[in-house]
Formats: structure tokens, C-alpha cells, sequence
């Protein structure tokens, strides 16, 4: 019984994905194609019938980008709180707990890539969509802090569905906070490169998702502020194709490159290469 609940609790999680989960292989959300898992995860989590990019989390990105058993975690003991007693919030944290198997939804520490010591963050969808609230903004603005005490870059991974509304002002506020930890650590010399992540949005692409020095996309990635279907409504008109992804992003000038996931890694080294980041 014990080892049915196990698998079904796993099943659960995929299926928290975007995956749906048959025996030992599991059907894309996009083009509906049956892949084992062995398949999918060798291929960073990228379908490899169609090119979907299943989500991934925090840890596992920090794994995948960073070298093996450098990552040491900072902050790990801070949690969420309902501080203004929003009804129903205190459950909602409590299931995100359960669902993301972490504290809140930012990972930060200290790692080194290709032998280079940085500070890295990676924000969970799993945690409640990766919103931002008092604790992800201060996570992030203390890495920025620590990051500025000892010249390190910052590599950022963003996934959100921006501020969390839970919290109010509290959490608009983190925009603020978390944008002049940003330009402290830039008036320092700091490097800062941001990888954004489908989707990234609200209140964290308006204020540190946007203030990379570099700002790299996954493809297909969906960055903007308000969803589309507001806009539509907003304006009354349909907006054209590729709205809010990341290539046409691109062509607006807001995003640098637009990186595969199998090439992330070796591109983040090469920009800190460039940039004469230390080797340890």
C-alpha cells in the first residue's frame, strides 16, 4: 500500500507539470506524444517530438546549470507568514509547502559554473506560480546584499506569475526593495544575468526579471506584464501572433539571446568567462 501511495504521489506531481504519467512514459501537453521518462529527462526535460519545454524546478535548475555538488544554499530557513491574516492564505502556503516540497518560491545560494564562483536564485512555479511575496523579495535582496559584499556576479533563473496578492502592498513593495539591492550590486562593478522562463510576468518582469545586465529567454518563453487576455479585453482587439514570447520580445530589444536549455549552462560560462569572473 505504502509503495502505491508512493507512486501515485508521483503521478501527481508530473501530472502538477503539465505531464500526464503512463506507466514509464508520459504524454506531452503539446503534441500529445507518449515519451519515456529516461527519454525526456536525458533531453532536459525538452519533448523531443515537438520541442516542448516542460517546466522544471528550482533545484533541478540550479543542478543544471551549475557544477555538480558546488551549489551551497543561503536563506534556507525563512517562510512565509500571513502577516495581513488574508483569509485562506495561511492554507494556500501550507499546500504550496506540500506541492513544492520547499520553504517558499525562490532557491538562493552560492555555486560555482565551470569553476566560477557566483550567487544564483531560481524561483519555483511549483510555490503558489513563483509570486512574489515578502520573503521572495527578501531571499533575493539579501543574495544581491551578499553578492555585493563579496564581488560575486548573479546568475537569476525567473518563473512568475508576479506580485501575490495575499500580501498586498507588502508585496508590491518587493519591486522596490528588490530593484535597489539590484543597482547596489551594479554601482559595485556586479554582474547580472537573468535567464526568464516561461512565464515570467507582473510585478517581477516590471522591476529585477528586466534589470539583468544580460538578459537571456528560454524559447518560447511568455514575458510580459499584464496576461493577454487583459490586453485583449483592455484594448477590445486581438493581438498579433507571438505575443508576449520571448522571440518577439527579442526583436523588441528587450531580451539579449534566446538560449536553448541543452546550451544554457556553456553560454552563462562563456558571458562570465568574458566578463573575467575569477575561477575559485
Amino acid at each position: 500500500m505504502e509503495l502505491r501511495r508512493l507512486f501515485i504521489k508521483a503521478n501527481n506531481e508530473l501530472e502538477n507539470n503539465g505531464i500526464r504519467t503512463r506507466s514509464r512514459k508520459i504524454t506531452c501537453k503539446k503534441c500529445q506524444s507518449l515519451v519515456a521518462v529516461a527519454k525526456i529527462r536525458k533531453n532536459d526535460f525538452v519533448c523531443p517530438e515537438c520541442g516542448y519545454y516542460f517546466p522544471v524546478r528550482a533545484r533541478r535548475r540550479i543542478l543544471m546549470l551549475t557544477d555538480k555538488r558546488s551549489f551551497v544554499e543561503l536563506d534556507a530557513d525563512l517562510e512565509s507568514r500571513n502577516i495581513l491574516r488574508f483569509p485562506g492564505y495561511g492554507e494556500k502556503i501550507s499546500a504550496a509547502i506540500e506541492k513544492s516540497r520547499e520553504k517558499e518560491g525562490v532557491i538562493c545560494g552560492t555555486a560555482t559554473i565551470g569553476g566560477m564562483k557566483i550567487c544564483i536564485f531560481a524561483m519555483d512555479s511549483n510555490f503558489m506560480m513563483g509570486s512574489m511575496g515578502a520573503i521572495v523579495g527578501e531571499k533575493i535582496t539579501r543574495l544581491f546584499e551578499y553578492a555585493t559584499a563579496h564581488n560575486l556576479p548573479v546568475v537569476g533563473v525567473t518563473v512568475s506569475g508576479g506580485a501575490r496578492m495575499q500580501e498586498g502592498m507588502i508585496s508590491l513593495m518587493q519591486m522596490s526593495k528588490v530593484s535597489a539591492a539590484v543597482k547596489r550590486h551594479s554601482n559595485k562593478g556586479g554582474l547580472y544575468i537573468v535567464l526568464l522562463t516561461n512565464p515570467t510576468t507582473g510585478g517581477v518582469d516590471a522591476s529585477f526579471a528586466m534589470l539583468g545586465d544580460i538578459t537571456l529567454a528560454e524559447p518560447g518563453a511568455r514575458v510580459g506584464f499584464a496576461g493577454p487576455r487583459v490586453i485583449e479585453k483592455s484594448l477590445n482587439q486581438e493581438l498579433p501572433e507571438g505575443f508576449q514570447r520571448a522571440e518577439r520580445v527579442l526583436e523588441c530589444g528587450f531580451i539579449d539571446a534566446i538560449v536553448p536549455r541543452n546550451q544554457q549552462k556553456d553560454y552563462i560560462k562563456r558571458l562570465l568567462e568574458l566578463h573575467e569572473v575569477p575561477y575559485e
